[in-house]
C-alpha cells in the first residue's frame, strides 16, 4: 500500500506522561491539538495489568455473537462475556481503567472534566485480522473511517476515545491515519444523498434508530460508507502509518480523525461523549464544518 503523508498539520503529537495523574503543563495546548482532529499520542502511558488480569487476555473470553466485551460506567453493566465466572474480574478491570481515564482528562483536558458524558469502555482480544475474515465491509475497521452510528443518532455531540495497547507480547498497534476533516468532507459532500426526514421518521418508527437521525447524522453514516467503499481513496487517499506499541496510550475524536486499525491485538478503549457547545473551539467540530459546507442548519 502507498503512503501519502500528511505534512499540514502535524497529524500525531507526543506527550511525554507515565502517570494517568499528575500535572501537565501541556494541557491548553492539548485540547487545541485534539480539536483540530490531532491524536494525542503518549509513548509512555501504561495501563499496568496484574498477572491474574494478564490471564484475562484470551479471546474466548468474548461472547461469540459479540466483538468485544464493554462496560457501562453509568449503569455499571457490562456485556459480551462469555464465561460468567470471569465476569467479577473483568468488570473491576474496566472499572480500573475507567477510573484511570478520568484521572487522564484530569490532568491533560482539564477543561473537559466537568462535561464528558456516557462513559462506555471495552476490552478488545481479538487480532484486527478477525474483522475482516468476519465482518461485511461496512463493519471493516481496517478501512479508513470516521465513526458514526447507525442505530445511535447523536445530533453531532463528539465521540472522544482513549485507547491502550496491553498486547503481552510486543505486539504494536497499527493504524493509518487521514486526511483533517474539512478536507474529508470537501472530498465526499458532493457525492452523498439528501436527507429525508420521512425516512427519519420511519427508521426510527421501525426501530432501525434508536432516535430519529438528524440531517447531520444522516451526512456521517453515509461519508463512513462512501470512505469504506472508496477502494481508490483507501489505496491513495492522504494518510499516514502509525504505531501504537504495547504500553502506550492514545486519543483522538473518532468522528473527526480518519482512522483505521491495521493490526494488533489486546487493547483497551474508553468512549466518553462531548457536546459541541462544550469544547474549547466549537468551530473546529465536524458538525460545524459540515454546516459551513451546506449553509444549513443540520441538527
Amino acid at each position: 500500500m502507498a503512503e501519502h503523508n500528511l505534512v499540514e498539520p502535524q497529524t500525531v503529537v507526543s506527550y511525554p506522561n507515565s502517570d494517568w495523574r499528575g500535572s501537565s503543563a501541556a494541557a491548553s495546548a492539548a485540547v487545541n491539538e485534539l480539536e483540530q482532529g490531532k491524536v494525542l499520542f503518549f509513548p509512555h502511558l501504561a495501563f499496568s495489568l496484574t498477572p491474574d488480569q494478564q490471564k484475562l487476555l484470551d479471546p474466548a473470553l468474548v461472547d461469540p455473537k459479540r466483538k468485544n466485551i464493554s462496560y457501562d460506567a453509568g449503569s455499571h453493566q457490562i456485556k459480551g462475556v462469555a464465561s460468567a465466572d470471569k465476569e467479577p474480574e473483568i468488570r473491576k478491570l474496566l472499572e480500573d481503567f475507567y477510573q484511570s481515564s478520568l484521572g487522564l482528562i484530569e490532568t491533560v483536558l482539564p477543561e473537559y472534566q466537568a462535561v464528558l458524558r456516557k462513559p462506555v469502555n471495552s476490552l478488545r482480544l481479538h487480532p484486527v485480522s478477525e474483522w475482516t475474515n468476519s465482518s461485511s465491509w461496512r463493519k471493516d475497521d481496517t478501512r479508513l473511517h470516521v465513526d458514526a452510528f447507525p442505530s445511535r443518532p447523536n445530533y453531532g455531540e463528539r465521540i472522544l476515545r482513549i485507547f491502550t495497547n496491553i498486547n503481552p507480547n510486543g505486539e504494536d498497534r497499527v493504524w493509518r491515519i487521514g486526511e483533517p476533516f474539512p478536507q474529508l468532507a470537501a472530498r465526499y459532500l458532493p457525492q452523498l444523498d439528501g436527507f429525508s426526514p420521512f425516512k427519519s421518521w420511519l427508521q426510527h418508527k421501525l426501530h432501525i434508530t434508536k432516535t430519529p437521525r438528524s440531517h447531520y447524522d444522516h451526512l456521517m453514516l453515509q461519508m463512513h460508507d462512501k470512505m469504506k467503499s472508496d477502494a481508490d481513496y483507501q489505496k491513495n487517499g492522504q494518510q499516514i502509518t502509525q504505531r501504537f506499541p504495547p504500553g502506550s496510550t492514545w486519543i483522538c475524536f473518532s468522528d473527526q480523525t480518519p482512522h483505521a486499525a491495521m493490526g494488533g491485538q489486546f487493547m483497551l478503549e474508553q468512549t466518553f461523549l462531548l457536546s459541541v457547545k462544550d469544547m474549547h473551539n466549537p468551530e473546529a467540530a465536524p458538525l460545524s464544518t459540515l454546516q459551513r459546507l451546506t449553509s444549513k442548519q443540520l441538527v
